[in-house]
């Protein structure tokens, strides 16, 4: 027999207080995608603020502008915060009005073009409103609530190209003519028939025929340029049967302010350098970043989702990716944290996992002499880092606050280290370590032991390549107008496209700040005798003279770094590029190798 169905019992109508509670909710979550939106219009102004100044050659406000961008996000947090908790003052002292609050929001990102941002911009409001430390709970998007997959906007983020006719090279020079004329740049072309010319000869070089076209042969171009100091950059891929290639082009400009193609970067690892996490930040304005970091995955598939966030410009989503990166590589792991090889430092207690290629760094509570600073200094010159442009030649790095790793997985050693040099800045919470403050950076292998190892094997080839890279790393740095200050080995790494880059930034300075000397002469025997300088030092005297007694130990390693860079130990080359740093003058480093640049002018004439 069939049971009648059991009446419903009869609904409570909501009270007075539930039902405003409610509206709370609603007005909170409102109120901070107001403030993310207004953040990621700001950002999309920038990117295409970017464009002027390029068409403009304007370099100095491009180098503005860049800095200013950075800035952006902390600035509508800050608002987001000051509105939450001014105009609803019960949502900052009521923690359990904030799952209300987190479910509203996500039903504000249906269809939402950059939900995954707008996820990480509540993160960092509600932390800061409620005035706690959030390792992983209900409040907060610990894991994203909204998918990203196939997200588009208005405009489809990429361009398709289809070479057609009986003539393939003829079709091809058509159809990479019509990609750089799309993005329409205002400025006139030096001669880009020329430049398409020079890229065809590239695309032989590399592809010899014969060459057979499939028939879904295509170009897919990201519709937006990428814009970094004073280039414009085209992205994209060549589609030819089952093979994808990758490439970038680069757009400069001559004195005349006219464009033209500078080169054809085809090589997957220099794709990888173009983007790296030595550089600066791309300026490039996208309606759905998800879809342009999807597209560039395709070209760097190894290049984790964290880092391309970064490069184009959006860090903070790139430090969320990261941190739910380390926890869930900790969750697939069993290795420890220890000590980072290499020489430990005076200022930072550095550590790693082996297993994830990072290291952590961690300010020690008392600097061994003859450092002479304070924890705020430090954070200066790290801050100085991420707002200056590095070309390609000082690790970004990303700054955490209250991280929590389980206490398990530090070892014994290390965890002694770390209570007895760092104490201020860790503490202990159940089976949890909290790090108060820390630095993570790309892992690299220190110089001095990249040295020692191609000396023990005997492979001077290694060596060389190395220390001509090194004394690189010095000028390209000091044309941006920074001079490392500390330039032992042990404070650059060689990364795995075998470029060095600098990575210890406690005593950085702006090359305007320094005072390069001369060694005076010794006035008597007794000067040339005495343990101590007969001439005065002040605290931003630098002089180069010294450079070859103590950059690189060993003779023969030394013999080698001077026989390329023994100007680094001239003062006349450091006061050199002062008086052009004090004139405007920017050098442009390029970050593709000068061999693959197009020859304009005459044969054998570089731009």
């Amino acid at each position: 027999m069939i049971q009648p169905a059991a009446r419903p019992a009869p609904v409570e109508p909501l009270s007075a207080g539930v039902a405003v509670r409610a509206q709370i909710a609603v007005a909170v979550a409102r109120t901070m995608l107001v403030g993310f939106d207004k953040h990621y219009r700001l950002f999309r102004e920038a990117s295409v603020k970017a464009r002027e100044l390029f068409e403009r050659a304007d370099w100095p406000a491009m180098r503005e502008l860049a800095r200013a961008r950075i800035q952006m996000y902390d600035q509508r947090v800050a608002e987001a915060v000051v509105s939450v908790r001014a105009t609803f003052p019960q949502a900052a002292h009521d923690e359990s009005l904030w799952p209300a609050i987190k479910l509203n929001y996500i039903g504000l990102l249906h269809e939402h073009k950059q939900p995954e941002c707008a996820e990480t911009f509540y993160n960092s409001v509600a932390c800061q409103v409620l005035d706690r430390r959030y390792y992983r709970n209900e409040f907060i998007f610990w894991k994203p609530a909204v998918a990203t997959e196939h997200l588009e906007g208005e405009v489809p983020a990429y361009r398709s190209y289809y070479p057609g006719g009986g003539n393939k090279d003829r079709g091809l020079a058509a159809t990479l003519a019509a990609i750089v004329r799309d993005f329409g740049l205002a400025n006139p072309f030096e001669d880009l028939r020329r430049d398409v010319r020079f890229a065809l000869r590239a695309i032989r070089a590399n592809f010899p025929r014969p060459a057979r076209a499939r028939p879904n042969l295509q170009i897919q171009v990201l519709g937006s340029l990428f814009f970094r100091n004073k280039a414009a950059y085209i992205v994209g891929k060549a589609i030819n049967g089952h093979r994808e290639i990758p490439f970038a082009v680069p757009i400069l400009q001559n004195a005349r302010r006219e464009l033209y193609l500078d080169a054809l970067v085809l090589e997957p690892d220099q794709i990888l350098v173009l983007f790296s996490y030595a550089r600066a930040y791309f300026l490039v304005d996208m309606e759905v970043p998800a879809a342009y970091v999807s597209f560039l995955r395709t070209l760097m598939p190894k290049k984790p989702r964290a880092e391309m966030y970064m490069a184009v410009g959006l860090q903070k989503q790139g430090k969320t990716l990261f941190y739910r990166d380390l926890h869930y590589h900790l969750h697939h792991s069993s290795d420890n944290f220890c000590n980072a090889p290499g020489i430990k430092g005076m200022v930072m207690l550095v550590f790693t996992l082996p297993s994830f290629p990072y290291v952590f760094k961690v300010i020690r509570d008392r600097f061994a002499p003859p450092k002479e600073m304070d924890r705020a200094t430090v954070k200066k010159k790290y801050v100085l880092v991420k707002y200056h442009d590095r070309v390609g030649r000082m690790a970004d790095t990303l700054e955490y606050s209250l991280v929590a790793l389980p206490r398990e997985r530090f070892a014994p050693e290390l965890l002694k280290e770390l209570t007895e040099e760092a104490a201020s800045n860790v503490e202990f919470e159940g089976d949890q370590v909290v790090i108060k403050h820390m630095y993570i950076e790309r892992r690299m292998q220190p110089l001095n032991l990249y040295l020692e190892e191609a000396l023990h094997d005997g492979d001077e080839a290694r060596m060389t390549q190395a220390l001509r890279e090194y004394g690189n790393a010095i000028k390209e740095l000091a044309g941006a107008n920074i001079f490392p200050g500390d330039m032992l080995l042990k404070n650059f790494g060689v990364t795995r496209h075998n470029r060095v880059v600098f990575y210890d930034y406690d005593e950085i300075c702006y090359m305007t700040e320094c005072n390069f000397r001369r060694i005076p002469a010794p006035r008597s025997f007794e000067d040339e005798m005495s343990a101590e300088p007969w001439y005065s030092i002040g605290p931003q005297d630098v002089f180069p003279e010294q450079f070859e007694k103590f950059l690189v130990s060993n003779p023969r390693a030394r013999e080698i770094f001077l026989a390329y860079h023994r100007d680094l130990t001239d003062t006349g080359f450091w006061l050199r590029k002062q008086r052009l740093i004090r004139d405007g003058v920017e050098e442009h480093v390029f970050p593709y190798p000068d061999e693959i640049r197009f020859r304009r002018g005459g044969e054998g004439v570089a731009a």
